[in-house]
């Protein structure tokens, strides 16, 4: 390949990497697809595919495998994701569901620039060169992590959990031997690893065991946490009372807290009673591929303006239909949220005012932000409307809903 064949594709690489929703949507991908990945936190998937990605074009750029520091990196998050619980093989398949997306828009952005296919083939040929090393490195560290970790009692605790967590009659004998009450009620509480000061809250609990697991901290409790653990600074996603042989039930529930209450951006512990209805929602993927694809035609007809809508709808619904506290989370003016909450009940017929509205409108923008807009969220090849249940808008409905605002 020329030279300038080659800095053509790099560059092209380059822009892929550097379009602004990549990150956003690969995260989303992976969350979703990969379970085991899905308790970490976005910000931490984030930062690691981003140095991963600027790596893999330095190399691309000089045409070389990776570097020492390269692999060092890649070892830690080795360490790092075994120290998490996470098994190697949900590692390596986060990986592979981000690279996919990303050479998939590689070959979009490619086509359309007129480069010619096997130029592309031939920059894939050296990173896949090069991603065999990392990945070769990574399951290295991964391993040597998982046969250096504790033994002894921390491996029981761990082992107990585990059965603990997976409920039915031999969670009742698990609990036992835990010294935790195998009647009158359980309690599951789900975070994410925060540095330690939860952990330490919970060594204070009365008959509490704790470990990591998924990528998440997960404790079984004797009763309700104290107020030191509320106090932690972490938001918690808390499920019961619950028999030994619910825990499994009440795990998932927990977590569905936890992902609630972060949505909300809430803090502190946060029973999956206190976000029934978003925990819901958040555990219904069928319904909400229902929504996003009733309004295919809205997204389209949103154009580039589809993800600031989306953004300030949101806002505005978490934030109390509050015009102005949504304005100062968003850096815009109050006007802009009041046009962008019109336009979306232009498009979607949706009226965020209406009780059961409100909860549509909030979870369509949930979805397409969730989903970058880009695979569930494409044109209509029917080319018929994409208004939710809620009804198509007359002129007098839209009016009345500027005037409320």
């Amino acid at each position: 390949m020329r030279h300038d064949d080659w800095d053509s594709v790099v560059d092209l690489m380059e822009r892929v990497v550097g379009e602004d929703d990549l990150l956003s949507s690969v995260v989303s991908g992976v969350r979703t697809t990969v379970r085991e990945v899905a308790g970490l936190a976005p910000a931490d998937i984030a930062g690691h595919t981003r140095a991963l990605l600027a790596a893999a074009t330095r190399a691309l750029a000089a045409r070389r495998g990776p570097t020492e520091t390269e692999l060092s990196f890649v070892a830690e998050l080795g360490h790092t994701r075994a120290r998490q619980g996470v098994p190697i093989e949900a590692v390596l398949g986060a990986i592979h569901v981000a690279e996919r997306a990303i050479w998939s828009r590689a070959r979009e952005a490619a086509a359309a620039a007129g480069i010619e296919a096997h130029l592309l083939l031939d920059v894939r040929e050296l990173y896949d060169d090069w991603a065999e090393a990392v990945r070769a490195r990574l399951l290295q560290a991964h391993r040597a992590a998982g046969t250096g970790r504790a033994t002894g009692a921390e491996d029981r605790d761990l082992t107990i959990l585990r059965r603990l967590l997976e409920g039915g009659s031999a969670a009742a004998l698990a609990a036992a031997e835990a010294g935790l009450p195998v009647a009158g009620g359980l309690w599951v509480l789900v975070a994410r690893p925060d540095g330690g000061a939860l952990e330490h809250a919970l060594r204070d609990q009365p008959r509490a065991l704790s470990g990591h697991l998924d990528g998440l901290l997960v404790s079984v409790l004797a009763q309700a946490p104290t107020a030191r653990a509320a106090k932690a600074g972490t938001v918690v996603g808390l499920a019961g009372p619950a028999e030994p042989e619910e825990l499994g039930g009440a795990r998932r529930l927990a977590l569905a807290a936890l992902t609630a209450a972060e949505t909300t951006r809430r803090s502190g512990v946060v029973h999956v009673a206190d976000v029934a209805v978003l925990a819901a929602l958040a555990e219904r993927a069928d319904l909400a591929a229902v929504l996003t694809e009733r309004n295919r035609t809205a997204w389209t007809a949103l154009g580039a303006q589809a993800e600031p809508v989306a953004l300030a709808v949101r806002a505005w619904l978490e934030d109390g239909r509050d015009v102005t506290a949504a304005a100062e989370r968003l850096f815009v003016h109050p006007n802009t949220v009041r046009n962008r909450v019109q336009r979306f009940t232009d498009v979607t017929g949706i009226d965020p005012f209406d009780t059961f509205g409100a909860l549509n409108a909030w979870w369509l923008c949930r979805a397409w932000l969730g989903s970058g807009g880009r695979a569930d969220v494409g044109q209509d090849s029917s080319g018929t409307s994409g208004k939710a249940g809620s009804g198509c808008s007359s002129p007098s409905r839209a009016a009345s809903t500027r005037e409320r605002m």
